[in-house]
């Protein structure tokens, strides 16, 4: 691994700079590393980012000491699709297992002796000492959004985790639904927030706009899994109270179903469907939107709105509680049940034409209240303190 002092010698040189627990051995952090063999999203994407900007708080000198000279390895599975080029910490693949096996077994057994962090709502469930990242209480408060069997696995791993291991989430709002649902104190439960800040990076490909057929500025645009929780039937039925063919709702994503309930809207009117898209095709629909609706119905925290906001895109969002923690006030609302609302407000932002200065400031303002910096600085400095840093082997 390499060290954050500038010289490796006087570093060894140093035993008593080596942070150490109460053994006397050298503090060990792993990270969960199965999200980077999983389907990317959101989730995985946030585990990602983390990762990279815990990685790059570990190379800075403001990082506490206790941390930035320990041990860090982010262990992966055989099955691992994605390199995150780290400087500071250390990719190690580890086990022959796949999926939960894996991570109860081989991350587990490969963990043991240090303090493991997972990012990605899982982990092993008797870890002795663990901090699991779990986005949303959505396997508790809807269940009608699941299949029999997922409700089983994540049900069940979430209540082990409750009893065995330190709970963190994205948002306050997460944070008193999981209080609530096992059985936690909201005040134990440390909140690490989501971010878009990467997708200000992605270069918009204006191709897709002639290749999709449609006109700038005259088109509504969803992003996102046709699953349940995303509500697109309700941005389906707006679409078609409203009767526009020449402003069509452009879909971008796919769904689910193995996992989720089906929720598809196929052979509605006024609906492009254009499948998945990479991220610079996705940035320009963004820059090129009418509006960009995001209807859904329960969220951890509400990542999509805030990447319209990066390239101006105007936001009609439901009134979920977690989207309006996110979006604040850069953003109009409907209730998520209701089609006539939503039809509305686009009526309303076709009839306004381009973002105003003063929204775009509003948006700007949200955008940045969110960082990967000031998540990975929260949770090392969550990790920093007397009773984890004593904890850690």
């Amino acid at each position: 691994m390499l060290l954050c002092n500038s010289s490796a010698a006087g570093f060894f040189g140093n035993a008593a700079r080596i942070p150490k627990n109460n053994s006397g051995s050298q503090l060990k952090f792993f990270i969960n590393g199965r999200f980077l063999s999983q389907k990317l999203t959101g989730v995985q994407r946030y585990a990602a980012e983390i990762v990279k900007a815990i990685d790059a708080q570990l190379a800075s000198e403001q990082t506490p000491a206790s941390l930035r000279n320990a041990d860090w390895q982010l262990l992966t599975p055989v099955d691992a699709s994605e390199d995150l080029h780290l400087e500071r910490i250390k990719i190690r693949t580890v086990g022959r297992l796949r999926g939960h096996a894996w991570d109860q077994i081989d991350l587990a057994r490969a963990a043991a002796g240090g303090r493991l962090i997972s990012l990605a709502n899982s982990g092993p469930v008797f870890h002795r000492d663990h901090i699991v990242v779990i986005h949303d209480a959505q396997v508790f408060r809807r269940p009608d959004f699941f299949s029999w069997r997922y409700l089983a696995v994540h049900r069940t791993m979430g209540r082990l985790l409750a009893r065995h291991a330190s709970i963190a989430t994205v948002s306050a709002f997460s944070r008193k639904e999981l209080a609530e649902v096992l059985n936690l104190s909201a005040t134990a439960i440390p909140v690490f927030s989501n971010s878009a800040e990467h997708f200000a990076k992605t270069k918009p490909d204006p191709g897709i706009i002639a290749r999709l057929g449609v006109q700038p500025q005259q088109f509504f645009l969803y992003v996102g899994s046709r699953t349940k929780n995303k509500n697109l039937s309700v941005a389906i039925r707006a679409v078609q109270l409203l009767d526009r063919a020449d402003v069509p709702l452009v879909i971008v994503g796919g769904d689910n179903s193995k996992v989720f309930q089906d929720n598809s809207g196929d052979g509605a009117s006024g609906l492009l469907l254009a499948g998945r898209l990479t991220d610079s095709e996705i940035a320009a629909l963004y820059a090129h939107a009418s509006a960009f609706v995001f209807p859904s119905l329960y969220e951890g925290f509400g990542v999509p709105p805030l990447e319209a906001m990066i390239f101006g895109c105007p936001v009609i969002a439901s009134t979920a509680d977690a989207v309006v923690e996110t979006c604040g006030d850069a953003a109009a609302y409907f209730r998520a049940s209701d089609a006539e609302a939503l039809k509305q407000l686009m009526l309303e932002r076709l009839a306004t034409g381009a973002i105003s200065d003063q929204e775009r400031m509003r948006q700007q303002d949200r955008v940045a209240f969110y960082s990967w910096k000031k998540s990975a600085k929260a949770l090392l400095d969550h990790l920093a303190g007397p009773a984890n840093v004593a904890s850690a082997a």
